[in-house]
């Protein structure tokens, strides 16, 4: 569990006197997350999510409360933020930037079907399509620049045959400006722990909730759409399954269609996601920050999938992927 700042019940029901969302009658911790401090809430009026920002530094946040309370006036499955009495989305907790947020129903889908990816694919072109009337801006804090930043860093933890596969795809996609992609804002983390799928009535899957937008940046949209891929359409092996990716990508492209510019960019994107979550496991692995109960997931994944992603961009499967 991430809990980098504990809250009492005490403490929280204090906190909770500037919202008008009833007593507290619950606080419990929740299992997943390696960036911030979160709980589940119930009060007296209903089920929320308690944030605490561990990194993200308050003149940051906005662009993310914003985002989310944008994005489910346009009817997407994203939690609402709730405001205080003051009308402010962001609080203060035991010295940390807070909010809270509605709770949304669903649970994460570990073991996805092409089913539930062509729903993935659906939402995400909606948010995309949605965000471009947002009118937030906020640069990717996870990008290139960092990037670069973080591998003199890890260099020392790495063998040899690692640190040039760094080093090399960092200058392979220092080559690549994107000039002429669409972008807008993305979420950046579109995991399937970040996912909440409820049954239909029908019995097909249904998107109920997307969660965690505290990556959401603006960028190059099909970087986005090569993140969830990423997570959605491998196999153990780190191997790509062609049925989740066709489904996911097909459903997308029914939504928002890919320019051919950014066909003609897919297999560079697939690397730049699997470089990103690379180079972040990598630096929460081995430069870990003090909390209590933190989990950091294993880099190796995300290492076996970008050497995937560049044999076949050598061999033109990464291409092949894109719908017609």
């Amino acid at each position: 569990m991430s809990v980098f700042t504990t809250v009492t019940p005490e403490q929280l029901s204090a906190w909770l006197k500037d919202y008008s969302i009833g007593a507290l009658t619950e606080l419990r911790g929740i299992l997943a997350g390696i960036e911030n401090t979160n709980y589940f809430v119930s009060t007296s009026s209903g089920r929320y999510v308690l944030t605490l920002f561990e990194k993200l530094k308050p003149s940051e946040l906005p662009f993310y409360l914003n985002l989310m309370a944008h994005l489910a006036s346009h009817g997407l499955p994203c939690a609402q933020p709730i405001a205080n009495l003051r009308n402010a989305y962001l609080g203060e907790l035991n010295g940390k930037p807070a909010t809270i947020v509605t709770f949304l129903e669903g649970r994460p889908v570990m073991n996805p079907t092409p089913e539930h990816c062509a729903r993935v694919g659906e939402v995400l072109a909606q948010m995309h399509l949605a965000g471009q009337t947002y009118r937030g801006h906020l640069d990717n804090l996870r990008g290139p620049q960092w990037w670069s930043g973080c591998a003199p860093e890890l260099h020392r933890f790495l063998s040899g045959e690692d640190a040039e596969l760094l080093h090399g795809e960092i200058r392979f996609q220092a080559q690549h400006r994107h000039d002429d992609l669409p972008r807008g804002v993305i979420h950046a983390d579109l995991f399937r722990d970040n996912v909440l799928f409820r049954e239909a009535t029908a019995g097909a899957p249904a998107v109920g909730g997307v969660i965690d937008f505290y990556f959401a940046c603006v960028d190059v949209l099909m970087y986005d759409v090569a993140i969830t891929l990423n997570d959605w359409c491998t196999t153990e092996d780190c191997e790509v399954d062609t049925a989740r990716a066709a489904a996911l990508l097909s459903a997308y492209c029914s939504v928002r269609p890919f320019t051919r510019a950014e066909r003609q960019s897919w297999p560079v994107m697939l690397q730049a996601g699997a470089l990103r979550f690379w180079v972040s496991r990598l630096y929460d692995f081995h430069l870990p920050r003090p909390g209590d109960l933190t989990h950091a997931h294993d880099p190796e994944r995300f290492r076996r999938i970008l050497l995937r992603h560049r044999e076949g961009a050598r061999s033109g499967a990464s291409a092949a992927l894109l719908c017609a």
